[in-house]
């Protein structure tokens, strides 16, 4: 049983922040039954996609349309400590599902709605996608790329992210004193909220990093690795000496901020003439803070990641949490459509080991 056992998670959200920040409750041992509208949810036709994000949940179609369906969606969430949905704002209190329906039959419950601007404000019906999320937070620079379909998908991540350690806390509350919570969480929000807590620097004009040594760097296989030096005395003397830049090393973080442009615009020389292993070998070796820029293969290849069981060759996710000693993931598959259909919180009947 995981850290989070026993709890009873209904989870009415489909594509992704919803998905992702559900199957975190339920790789901690949450037990999550996931509502579909009939057909399944949207995001089934992509089945590689849904299996990375719905694994560990049990399943049932409901037509919250009806009165049949929704009666059914409110039986459970009064057996439930987790409700969280992610429609556009009012339409959970349309289909008779919203916070103050659930709330009214169970008032411990933790309510989480999790959408693109939040319930309330002048952009809540303003529809969206992460891209949009991050461009009103500030978190796209004003000369960023065009998205590439394996981007990742930062508003989106960290909004699940974050309602998983919302919802937790709400239920400790809730259990220590029987008062429920309502949750409105916006990605856009917790996006805005983390470019907040990062203090506004002007941007070289030259392409240069903020701190000399500091940034991504090509190599001579046309490989790129990142350096992570900042104001560390022995982390720059490390690079330096592992770069052939000895006449560097003793100079003080103050004059190496006097001298960016010159002193990164060396180590970028320097890089640039070895190859990325040949990089990686002699910056490890001296301490230096670098490592490769890898692709999402070579991650998912990669033994650190396989060893701390965030990748496995014989699971689609691996565990971002790990608990030291004992209680470790929870196993599970992912569900077929309506695959637990009359199911309810005291079934035993599911592949969680």
């Amino acid at each position: 049983m995981g850290l989070l056992g026993g709890l009873r998670v209904l989870d009415l959200t489909m594509w992704r922040p919803g998905p992702y920040a559900t199957q975190l409750l339920a790789q901690q041992g949450a037990d999550v039954i996931k509502v579909e509208p009939p057909g399944g949810e949207p995001m089934r036709a992509f089945r590689s996609h849904f299996d990375l994000l719905n694994q560990g949940k049990r399943s049932v179609a409901l037509d919250l349309k009806s009165a049949a369906g929704r009666e059914r969606c409110l039986e459970l969430a009064a057996g439930a400590e987790v409700f969280v949905e992610g429609f556009r704002p009012g339409v959970a209190d349309r289909l008779g599902v919203g916070p103050g329906a659930v709330r009214a039959l169970n008032p411990a419950i933790v309510y989480c709605s999790l959408s693109g601007y939040g319930a309330e404000g002048p952009l809540r019906d303003v529809p969206g996608h992460d891209v949009n999320y991050r461009a009103y937070a500030a978190a796209l620079g004003p000369d960023a790329p065009p998205p590439t379909a394996d981007e990742l998908p930062v508003a989106d991540m960290a909004a699940a992210t974050m309602a998983a350690f919302a919802i937790t806390a709400g239920v400790l509350r809730a259990r220590t004193t029987g008062v429920g919570s309502r949750l409105d969480l916006a990605m856009a929000d917790v996006v805005a909220h983390w470019v907040a807590t990062v203090p506004e620097a002007a941007r070289p004009a030259d392409g240069t990093g903020p701190v000399p040594g500091y940034g991504v760097y090509a190599t001579a296989d046309g490989e790129r690795l990142t350096l992570g030096v900042v104001s560390e005395q022995r982390l720059w003397s490390a690079a330096c000496h592992a770069l052939g830049l000895a006449e560097h090393a003793d100079v003080p973080f103050p004059e190496r901020l006097a001298r960016v442009a010159e002193l990164d615009k060396a180590v970028a020389a320097a890089v640039a003439s070895l190859t990325r292993d040949e990089a990686l070998e002699r910056l490890t070796a001296a301490g230096a803070p670098v490592a490769p820029v890898l692709t999402r293969a070579e991650m998912l290849a990669h033994p650190h990641f396989r060893e701390r069981g965030v990748t496995s060759p014989t699971r689609t996710v691996g565990d971002v949490v790990r608990v030291v000693p004992g209680e470790g993931r929870v196993e599970g598959g992912t569900a077929e459509l309506d695959e637990h259909r009359g199911q309810g919180w005291l079934s035993t009947d599911w592949n969680i080991e």
